[in-house]
């Protein structure tokens, strides 16, 4: 008898907590997409399911306490997958790791949760080599013997405890693989007689592990094991690489060039951590850009497994799409007169439309859409003089991006549309500036100065987030199109996230899953309901003027055409239809088990 367990392990591999997107989503959505498949029949149904992750309990028990980070594992049910589980876990905290653990049913399959708080190691005292030590630092000293990492370099660099949190999470993670893969030959060992205990291994179940570890957080946990020589089939997957974020859109000119020196401001520690992926059984990437990265950056060969979405709705929800884009329209219109007075605009007349991301100004292309909305303010002028009904007409463009959540009771009355300085930290308030520049304030769109603006939403979203008080679906679904104008993206989500919510997009050349519209049908004639914009070969300008075409095409279609712009709808609906979670996970599974 063998029994399989496949441990999914992230550094954000807990229940959400409190932020946008991430890493998070891919390893819930490969949690439950494996559940599925087992329910279904199409995989084996012996096999477990274990994410392992972080634990966060109160705000700043994270390693970046600006993120404010909190675990909510309000909605998981208690741990029971057998006394195999259990008694490793028993192991592990007499070991002086202590975790929260967690279950929840998805086509009812049970998955177990694994979380772990690395924050006390440091005041945790441990016996090794006949020496008493802090956890933190048995852990370093292990990892120096074990695969050559410099702990003593990089616990002196400014980014120590984001590496310590890295270094000591996968160290939990390996022993709670490396303790539940013991438990089958434990009781086998209790016979002095070696034929007897051979035989006693024969009879007892055996169990099978499979560790797949999403990104440099926690490659150190696969690492070890194979340093350990445990048994254990591993895999790597990479969404982006260290040296390739610092060096943001450049990195594309470095492949073209075959420049493997990492830029100046490359944080080594991570990309130390990055290249234990060297380790894994096999190694994969969510693009080929990510691919030619890690081939140029860490000699790291692997095959290309894209990312996914899920989708579970057969059609795009109609009713939801007008009754959250009439929710924002009202907000923008009373909050714009309860403001600014003058004329109340009529809220159909409104058009929203949205990015949201990581606050890499330069990285996630904010310049290049600030320009783009200038111009098409342009555009809808020039149209203004042709058709009189488009002088009505107001487009007011959310950027939803923040370092971190705000307390809803510190927002200013009237929020985002309202922003006083000393809610605004870091890059938001550069970010804001940029927009005072380009002369983009909401407030313009009153006087009609301006019929394009740029809203800057530094807040993660969430029903009571202190503004919209909407999650990131409805205001994706309420919006008449989404753009994301990155100058550096492996893969992303958030396009396949608006598309699922049957809102059309535009996106950069850069973005990894751009490739993917030259194999979908096309439901209308024009741009389509994605549209891809070359950030790479073409100028600047060239790429600014495209981006203001699209949104004034997306814009223009919702106004004048509600037959072609429903077809765009649906097109961006297919789109995320066709990238489906399933096919990448049953090449997780064929790599990992078979």
């Amino acid at each position: 008898m063998i029994q399989r367990w496949i441990v999914i392990a992230g550094e954000e591999a807990g229940p959400v907590s409190n932020k946008m997107g991430g890493i998070w989503n891919v390893i819930d959505a490969e949690a439950r997409t494996l559940a599925k498949l087992i329910s279904s029949g199409e995989i084996e149904n012996d096999i477990r399911i274990l994410v392992a992750g972080p634990y966060f309990p109160t705000a700043g028990a994270d390693w970046n306490r600006g993120k404010m980070r909190v675990t909510d594992i309000s909605g998981l049910e208690p741990l029971s997958m057998g006394g195999e589980i259990t008694t490793a876990l028993e192991r592990l905290e007499s070991l002086g790791i202590k975790s929260v653990t967690g279950q929840a049913v998805y086509h009812d399959v049970p998955v177990g949760y694994i979380l772990f708080d690395t924050h006390y190691y440091d005041s945790c005292i441990v016996r090794r080599d006949a020496r008493e030590m802090t956890l933190t630092n048995a852990i370093k000293e292990e990892a120096w013997k074990l695969v050559g990492l410099d702990s003593l370099k990089y616990e002196r660099l400014s980014n120590a405890p984001e590496y310590n949190h890295y270094l000591c999470l996968s160290y939990a993670i390996s022993e709670l693989v490396r303790v539940l893969k013991s438990m089958a030959e434990e009781p086998a060992e209790k016979y002095a007689d070696r034929a007897v205990s051979e035989f006693a291994r024969s009879v007892l179940p055996k169990i099978r592990i499979s560790l797949h570890c999403h990104e440099f957080g926690v490659f150190y946990a696969l690492a070890r094991l194979k340093a350990l020589g445990q048994p254990v089939r591993t895999m790597a997957t990479l969404h982006a690489t260290v040296p390739g974020r610092a060096a943001g859109h450049r990195s594309l000119e470095m492949i073209a060039r075959n420049e493997k020196i990492w830029p100046p401001n490359t944080p080594v520690s991570m990309a130390a951590l990055e290249g234990l992926a060297r380790y894994a059984d096999i190694v994969t990437f969510v693009g080929d850009s990510t691919m030619k990265e890690a081939m140029l950056f860490h000699d790291l060969k692997g095959i290309v497994i894209r990312n996914g979405i899920e989708v579970e709705q057969d059609h795009i929800d109609w009713e939801k799409k007008n009754r959250c884009r009439a929710r924002i329209q009202k907000f923008l219109s009373d909050t714009l007169y309860n403001l600014y007075g003058g004329e109340k605009i009529d809220p159909e007349n409104i058009i929203p439309v949205f990015t949201i991301s990581r606050i890499e100004i330069e990285n996630k292309g904010y310049p290049q859409l600030l320009d783009a909305l200038v111009l098409q303010d342009h555009l809808l002028k020039h149209r203004a003089m042709k058709q009189r009904f488009a002088e009505k007409i107001r487009v007011a463009c959310f950027l939803i991006a923040a370092h971190g959540p705000k307390q809803k009771d510190r927002l200013p009355q009237g929020f985002p549309i309202n922003l006083t300085p000393e809610i605004l930290v870091w890059e938001e308030n550069r970010l804001y500036k940029m927009i005072q520049e380009k002369g983009l304030e909401p407030w313009r769109l009153v006087s009609g100065n301006r019929i394009v603006s740029a809203i800057l939403y530094p807040q993660w979203v969430g029903p009571e987030d202190g503004g919209l008080n909407m999650r990131a679906d409805e205001i994706m679904a309420g919006c008449v199109a989404g753009i994301f104008p990155s100058q550096y993206e492996p893969f992303l989500l958030t396009g396949l996230e608006a598309g699922r919510e049957g809102t059309p997009s535009i996106v950069s050349r850069a973005c990894g899953f751009s490739d993917a519209l030259k194999k979908i049908k096309r439901l209308t004639t024009g741009m389509g309901g994605v549209v891809v914009v070359d950030n790479i070969e073409q100028t600047y300008n060239e790429t600014v003027l495209d981006y203001a075409l699209a949104l004034d095409y997306f814009t223009w279609s919702h106004v004048a055409d509600q037959i072609e712009y429903r077809l765009l709808c649906e097109e961006s609906f297919a789109l995320a239809k066709y990238m489906d979670w399933k096919e990448p996970v049953m090449e997780y599974y064929r790599n990992l088990v078979v």
